[in-house]
This record gives structure tokens, sequence and C-alpha cells, in this order.
């Protein structure tokens, strides 16, 4: 089967993900999140001397930390549209007009905390939804999709 996106079936003829795919989904990308993570940590550990990040430190670190999750999943997004975690239940990630942009996988993953904030109601919402579609689906113009099996 060719694995050029071209030629992947229309977004018509796939069907959007349930809540349950997309939670058993992040699972595993948050294993891989959270080695990310302690990786981009080690990296600051000779800044502190081996310290733990304290006062007015603690924003700035934070706010690296969010980037560094925020991009990991942009980059996952924009080149082809799965996280590992995606890959793994057939998801893929498909932008307003096909490929998921820079600017859509930016926005996805900021306001993919928004719906998390109010107890994960965000992607409960999916349930919802006519088009099954998650509050940062919504706003960034998304929308997440189940891809057919590969036939051998």
């Amino acid at each position: 089967m060719n694995s050029n996106p071209e030629s992947t079936p229309s977004d018509y003829t796939l069907g959007a993900a349930a809540l349950w795919r997309r939670l058993a989904s992040i699972v595993y990308d948050t294993l891989l999140l959270a080695a990310v993570l302690m990786t981009a940590t080690a990296i600051l550990l000779p800044l502190t001397g081996g310290e733990p990040i304290e006062g007015l430190a603690v924003w700035p670190y934070r706010l690296y930390l969010l980037l560094i999750g925020c991009g990991f999943f942009a980059v996952f997004w924009h080149f082809g549209g799965q996280t590992l975690g995606m890959r793994a239940w057939r998801l893929q990630v498909r932008g307003s007009e096909g490929p998921v942009s820079w600017r859509e996988a930016w926005v996805r993953s900021l306001t993919a905390i928004l719906s998390w904030l109010p107890l994960g109601l965000g992607y409960f919402w999916s349930i919802f939804d006519i088009e099954q579609r998650a509050w940062h689906d919504r706003l960034s113009g998304t929308r997440l999709l189940v891809i057919p099996k590969r036939r051998m």
C-alpha cells in the first residue's frame, strides 16, 4: 500500500474518533511525553548545579516545559498528523485543508490544555458533538479521524 499522504482515502471515508480511542492514545503519548519532559529537565541540571528549580525560576521553568510539551505534539501533528500513540490506535489529525499546518498544530496543542482544565470536559464534549470534535479540534479547525487498517 502506498504511504503517500496524498493517496489516502478522503476524509469522508474515514470515521471520526470516539472518545475511548482518544483517551487510549493519550495514555500512550503521556508515557512518551513524560520521557521527553524528563530529558528537557535533565538538560537544565548543569545550570542549577543539580539542585531543584525554586523561587522565581519556577515560572520560566514551567513555561519551558509547556512549550516543550506543546512543541512535541505540534511537530508530530504537522509531520504526518500522528503521534506514536495515535499511530497505535489508528488515529490521524487532519487540518482544515488536508495536512495540519504549523498554525493549526500549535493552536491545537495549546488549546488542548483548555480541554483538560475543567476535568477533561473539552474531551468529553466530543461525545455530544455532532462531528465528535473536542474543544481543541473546534478551536484549531482540525479533525481527529480513525484511519483504515493497512492490508498486507
